[in-house]
């Protein structure tokens, strides 16, 4: 994992983002949590700690978050945004049953970027690709039914 907690609150407050209960408490679930998880997700993890949080509270943060660099949005089709926290370079794998979204690392294809440029003329600031299938989980599941 990339920055701890205490960084990424540094790097915060340098751009004069004053630092609540709550931003802390969002920003250390999503640097803690390998799901993933959408706004809704946290939302309902945090709520029994802050009663007095909304679902737009969180959603206004992790805006503040993505545009500071601190994490990452990932939009897939039209299911709610999923928010990353691991901001290095690495690739997904998406079950399309259940949706998980699982981490694997593999060299960065800059290759791919570099062609892509020379083909389209386009400077390239990055690419993402997913991997889509069944989790073990879903799959073993299947195969039961």
């Amino acid at each position: 994992m990339g920055a701890t907690v205490e960084q990424a609150l540094e790097q915060l407050k340098s751009t004069g983002v004053r630092m609540t209960p709550q931003r802390h408490a969002i920003l250390s679930f999503l640097m803690h949590s390998m799901t993933h998880p959408t706004a809704d997700e946290i939302y309902k993890s945090l709520s029994p700690s802050f009663p007095s949080m909304s679902v737009a509270t969180i959603y206004n943060n992790l805006r503040l978050f993505v545009e500071a660099g601190l994490i990452r949005e990932l939009t897939y089709g039209d299911d709610s945004s999923r928010f990353d926290a691991d901001l290095s370079e690495h690739y997904h794998a998406i079950c399309r049953t259940c949706g998980t979204i699982v981490d694997f690392d593999y060299p960065p294809l800059t290759e791919v970027e570099i062609a892509a440029s020379k083909e389209t003329g386009f400077r390239v600031e990055g690419h993402r690709m997913e991997i889509y299938g069944q989790c073990a989980s879903c799959a073993s599941r299947h195969k039961a039914n």
